[in-house]
């Protein structure tokens, strides 16, 4: 049953799907209105100008989705895996193009985020309604970024003002499934030269059990049997703010805080909870010098906190930091760019960054900061139907010295919308501070200090048109990771020889008879291809993905589906614990009671379907939502 409801998945995605005016399905074919993004070449080029495969989530996608998480909103799109151990707010994994999880560069207004220690972004504490849109660009990035982007980058914008004058307040309150309830209300505003934005939310939820029963004989999951819920609380506030001069010299300031406080098993008398909280701050000003000459510094500073209790007594907190049992990640940033223009149709980029780590926990890290100062240059030059783009850069690591990585791309533009790419990169991984020194748990090693870097090569082709109301793209990738690091049985982590993964992915979209389809489809083998699990899976990542989403308007209502497919993974690399494949479907609706009111409704997984993306941990089942949202500006 799982077979056929997979094929069919799959089925639809090659044959329908939709051309979204700016929103998700942007990867690979151009549209109408092509997006301004900047992830790519960290140059503002739209979409049809990447020779690279980009994804984009818009505000208008996120209003029409009505993703309960980011990782609800980014399931199923092209590379796109994610494993999460438990419900609402559970630690969430992301798998780009079946690279491990800290292989994926995550940025939030340009900040690199995400906890030194384990080296994974906290996608579970990015608040969805503060989000203005996603860009998601796949394959090497380490050219232009550093380390980290084996797989790609994932660039998360928060909302921002208008600049259309006078004061746009916004308000929004969500009730669901579990005892949910939610709400945000903010305020923006601004004139031709200023802007600014202010909002506040939270979420509750009584939760789900995060492990289902077993864990404990089987020694997986939570390692316990414990059928109470885990509830889950949020608050979060956004701030930001600018000012663009006549003359074109821009100032602006961002600063987002979200603190997560998430119930976990394990105590007869409970009262276990961990509290997570992500702080991001940045400055960005730019100006030109010259007509030709653009400069643009940014400097910030990231913080990952979190602490534990147990029965309700605190093991640690960043407050006070006397107690033990805490931990505080943080990066220092610094960045020059310039971007000289030196005809109309050549420009290049130079630049360098600058990124500090530190740590600051009970935990005896023998070392417990590092830094890391990178150069970069970029070419770009489009000539009669040809474009070529090619980077190189050299970072100077504390602990693992010189990293140099480059990455060449081609593409060329055919008639009636048709453009072949093709691209070679490198990137490279540093270990982070749990792979090398997090102490024995339990009397079993944790770390390793004589890990080597991660290194990689990957290849590209691919083929993308877009005509009147549609478009389709395919591209397929090669990627080889030397040193891959990955955890023994022993939870022991390990560099392995070499890992290869191979993928397709796919996605065609069109608009028929007033419905918008969009359909994506990814095929993918991450082997290793070292030690003793030579030809086995790398851990979590399904072969086959495919997700359709439908969606029309008639008139002040609205409806939509989305049916997402994933075939069975292991949550091993000995390929021992087999994670069966699944597939859910999702139907919404929404409604404008007034040009500036709408209520939402969704109902997710419609057919309560168990599955686990990670080995014996629940997933939601058949959950609803139900949204009252108030906005002046719809998008």
């Amino acid at each position: 049953m799982k077979k056929s409801l997979l094929a069919a998945a799959l089925l639809s995605c090659t044959m329908a799907a939709h051309a979204v005016e700016q929103g998700v399905g942007a990867q690979d074919g151009t549209r109408a209105l092509d997006p301004v993004i900047v992830t790519a070449t960290r140059t503002a080029i739209t979409v049809d100008e990447a020779l690279s495969s980009v994804t984009v989530i818009t505000r208008a996608d996120i209003e029409r989705l009505q993703p309960a998480s980011v990782a609800d909103l980014l399931t199923g799109l092209p590379g796109v895996t994610l494993a999460q151990s438990g419900g609402l707010g559970a630690q969430t994994s992301l798998f780009l193009r079946g690279t491990n999880s800290t292989q994926t560069l995550v940025l939030l207004d340009g900040m690199r985020i995400g906890s030194v220690t384990a080296g994974l972004a906290s996608l579970e504490q990015i608040p969805v309604d503060q989000i203005e849109r996603i860009e998601i660009v796949r394959g090497p990035r380490s050219s232009l970024y550093g380390a980290d982007a084996i797989g790609g980058v994932v660039q998360i914008f928060t909302r921002h003002g208008h600049r259309n004058g006078g004061v746009v307040p916004s308000l929004s309150m969500t009730a669901g499934s579990h005892g949910l309830f939610g709400s945000e209300a903010g305020v923006s505003g601004g004139d031709k030269n200023a802007w600014y934005n202010l909002s506040l939310g939270g979420q509750y939820t009584g939760g789900i059990p995060a492990c289902r029963m077993g864990a404990a004989e089987a020694g997986a999951g939570c390692f316990v049997d414990d059928p109470r819920p885990d509830a889950f609380r949020n608050w979060n506030g956004l701030a930001n703010a600018g000012y663009r001069w006549d003359n074109g010299t821009e100032l602006a300031v961002d600063w987002l805080r979200s603190k997560n406080d998430i119930g976990y098993t394990g105590s007869p008398y409970g009262g276990n909870r961990a509290i997570n909280e992500q702080r991001v701050a940045s400055a960005r000003l730019s100006f030109s010098p010259l007509d030709a000459w653009q400069v643009t510094l940014t400097g910030g500073q990231t913080k990952d906190l979190s602490s534990t209790t147990y029965q309700g007594t605190y093991y640690g907190t960043y407050y006070p930091r006397t107690a033990t049992g805490y931990t505080d990640s943080r990066r220092n940033q610094l960045s020059w760019q310039n971007d000289i223009s030196l005809t109309r149709n050549q420009s290049l980029t130079v630049g360098a960054d600058y990124q500090q780590e530190q740590v600051n926990s009970s935990t005896g890290y023998l070392a417990t900061s590092r830094d890391d100062l990178g150069g970069y240059a970029q070419y770009q030059i489009r000539f009669d139907r040809n474009e070529v783009q090619a980077s190189l850069r050299r970072d100077r690591n504390q602990q693992f010295g010189d990293h140099d990585t480059g990455a060449l791309a081609w593409g060329y533009h055919f008639d009636h919308g048709l453009r072949l790419m093709a691209s070679y990169g490198t990137a490279f991984h540093a270990p982070t501070f749990n792979d090398l020194y997090y102490p024995p748990f339990y009397g079993i090693a944790s770390a390793n200090p004589d890990l080597k870097p991660e290194t990689s090569r990957s290849a590209e082709l691919g083929l993308a048109q877009q005509l009147n109301g549609w478009h389709w793209g395919l591209n397929a990738y090669q990627t080889r990771i030397d040193q891959l690091i990955t955890l023994d049985s022993h939870y022991y982590p390990r560099n392995i020889n070499q890992a290869r993964i191979r993928g397709l992915e796919a996605q065609l979209g069109t608009t028929l008879g007033g419905w918008r389809m969009q359909g994506y489809l990814t095929l993918q083998q991450p082997l290793s291809e070292g030690g003793a699990n030579r030809g086995h899976w790398l851990p979590r990542r399904p072969e086959r993905t495919a997700r359709l989403d439908l969606d029309h308007r008639f008139g002040a209502f609205g409806v939509g589906a989305t049916v997402y497919a994933a075939g069975h993974s292991y949550d091993d690399l000995a390929n021992v614990h087999r994670l069966g494949g699944y597939s859910t479907m999702a139907f919404r609706a929404s409604y404008h009671l007034a040009p500036t009111w709408q209520i939402q409704a969704r109902l997710s997984n419609a057919f309560d379907h168990r599955y686990e993306t990670a080995y014996y941990y629940n997933q939601l089942g058949r959950t609803w939502y139900l949204t009252l949202r108030y906005s002046p500006v719809m998008k």
